[in-house]
């Protein structure tokens, strides 16, 4: 058996051997537990950036970006970035990249500090 490179290399206790052209590579994961995983409900063109509150399980944003070529995701990570305090780079789109409904993971936070901090009271 070849291994051609460890992906991902955190954690020894759940490893997975997946085939890539012929070859073995070895893949360790691993469960974070300060990870926040959530649904955003988007509306762009708005009139001043904030959290509307809840849209079903979703938070519902309204960001002054377009909705185009990227512009309102772009506003929208600044925009969990300044509420949340923490680096952009902490702030990852999953899925929705053309949609309203978006997918969000937010390293270093977990779900109930998210939702705390984004739909406290004024």
């Amino acid at each position: 058996m070849r291994f051609v490179g460890t992906f991902g290399c955190l954690s020894s206790k759940s490893a997975a051997i997946i085939r890539v052209q012929g070859y073995c590579a070895r893949s360790e994961l691993r469960y974070n537990s300060s990870m926040a995983t959530l649904r955003f409900h988007i509306v762009p063109n708005a009139k001043i950036d904030k959290v509307a509150g809840a849209h079903g399980g979703a938070i519902k944003i309204k960001l002054r970006a377009q909705a185009v070529e990227g512009k309102a995701n772009a506003a929208l990570r600044c925009f969990l970035a300044d509420q949340l305090n923490i680096s952009q780079r902490a702030i990852i789109l999953e899925h929705g990249l053309r949609s309203r409904d978006k997918v969000i993971r937010i390293d270093g936070m977990t779900e109930e500090d998210v939702r705390s901090r984004l739909l406290r009271a004024p």
